[in-house]
């Protein structure tokens, strides 16, 4: 039996174990990823614990626990184990999905209709050629705005690179000071996340193109590889010295990975209508699925 005090945090001397543990076992949603725990681990403080070569993870938001897993090779016992932690510790996402194996597995023990799928964490995964080319008239009016972007302002396109990172520290205080990082608390931890990233870039073994305007950073996006398939982007961040910086950042990265990746997954809209209306405009090919229950629809073992 597992226990709480048995997870540890999520940190950078993990990085070792948690690559190789996703080349045998690679993940399908950007929540799972090694760069995702550790950059967001003062907003979510990721944990995790190592049973036989399995692996389970916590976390925990202003006193909300969630488990998922365990990811791996593992018998029926210590999903059961999982469960009895999510039941003990959670409240309405005491044990999220992730995947159609574990969705399978959790079947055998709980209902499938308070499974219940959260909309808002889905991840958008695109097809790569589609943003790289913008064909046809699904993409015209965003065509129009880069075409408009380029027209205006002159830009050149470089990789980030250690020598980049101080002046990609500089655009973020920038863009902080336009979107007011100060007035909310997600923006805030999304710059902590950001900075760290960047703090981390060659360690995480991220990568990541900036977009330049007269020596000047307008746009940056940073990923990395989910699995064999899809490339992840972590972040994509611009400023509005030239209209349409988000567009171009977006066609640009999808040009840079075109062939290389079948799919871009650009995570979730966390529910929020503008975002969500932005990322349905690029028109994904699917998503990666969430699926929650509460502890209260979690048996009694």
């Amino acid at each position: 039996m597992i226990d709480i005090k048995d997870f540890r945090d999520v940190t950078l001397k993990d990085k070792a174990f948690f690559k190789d543990f996703f080349s045998k076992y690679p993940s399908e949603h950007s929540d799972n990823t090694f760069p995702t725990m550790v950059c967001w681990s003062e907003y979510a403080h990721y944990r995790f614990v190592n049973v036989g070569g399995a692996v389970i993870i916590s976390s925990e938001i202003d006193g909300d626990y969630s488990f998922r897993g365990p990811f791996g090779e593992y018998d029926n016992s210590l999903l059961i184990d999982t469960l009895k932690l999510a039941k003990e510790y959670g409240t309405d996402h005491a044990y999220e999905i992730f995947d159609k194996n574990t969705f399978l597995r959790v079947l055998k023990y709980i209902p499938k209709d308070v499974i219940v799928p959260e909309r808002d964490f889905f991840d958008y995964v695109y097809d790569t050629e589609l943003l790289a080319d913008l064909p046809g008239k699904d993409f015209f009016n965003i065509r129009k705005q880069i075409n408009k972007f380029k027209n205006k302002c002159s830009y050149k396109i470089e990789d980030i690179s250690e020598e980049s990172l101080e002046s990609i520290h500089k655009f973020l205080i920038k863009w902080c000071e336009w979107k007011h990082c100060e007035e909310n608390s997600v923006l805030n931890y999304e710059m902590s996340a950001l900075q760290y990233a960047v703090d981390h870039y060659k360690e995480l073994e991220l990568s990541g193109i900036i977009i330049k305007n007269e020596e000047d950073i307008i746009a940056l996006s940073i990923y990395e590889e989910l699995n064999s398939d899809n490339i992840v982007v972590h972040f994509e961040k611009g400023l509005p010295k030239c209209s349409g910086s988000y567009k171009i950042i977006n066609n640009e990265t999808a040009k840079k990975l075109k062939g290389k990746y079948k799919f871009i997954n650009r995570e979730s809209d966390l529910g929020l209508p503008g975002l969500r209306e932005a990322k349905m405009r690029y028109h994904p090919d699917h998503f990666s699925k969430v699926y929650v229950v509460k502890a209260e629809n979690i048996p009694d073992f």
